[in-house]
């Protein structure tokens, strides 16, 4: 069983480390992206300070999502009301017109239906 220390890093294993990703960056880099890959940031907190702040946004966006939901409805003004109004009625209009125009159509193919059936019984 290997147990596992952290060990002193030097100066030199930093820079190491920094050309051998510099060069896998050279690999895969695209001509529209940086030629210096950017520094993987390091964030300084403690896992619970990190921790805590997810779970405060996370609280705050949930509360946010629920204060629109509880929001009292305050009804329709009459500007509102009459605008709907006003749509309600141009449909009602819109559809009689559709109704009527079916009515006709069908009044002309039993006329028509009509004569020609008239002319082969004849």
């Amino acid at each position: 069983m290997e147990t596992v220390f952290k060990q002193f890093v030097s100066e030199k294993q930093i820079e190491e480390v920094k050309k051998k990703r510099q060069e896998e960056w050279e690999k895969v880099r695209t001509p529209d992206q940086p030629l210096v890959q950017e520094e993987e940031k390091y964030d300084h907190r403690s896992l619970y300070e990190q921790l805590k702040s997810q779970k405060d946004k996370v609280e705050t966006d949930r509360a946010e999502q629920f204060k629109f939901k509880n929001m009292i409805y305050k009804g329709l003004d009459d500007e509102e009301s009459k605008f709907l109004q006003l749509v309600s009625q141009q449909q009602a209009e819109q559809k009689a017109q559709r109704i009527q125009q079916e009515k006709d159509e069908i009044m002309l193919f039993h006329i028509s239906l009509g004569s020609s059936v008239s002319c082969f019984v004849v």
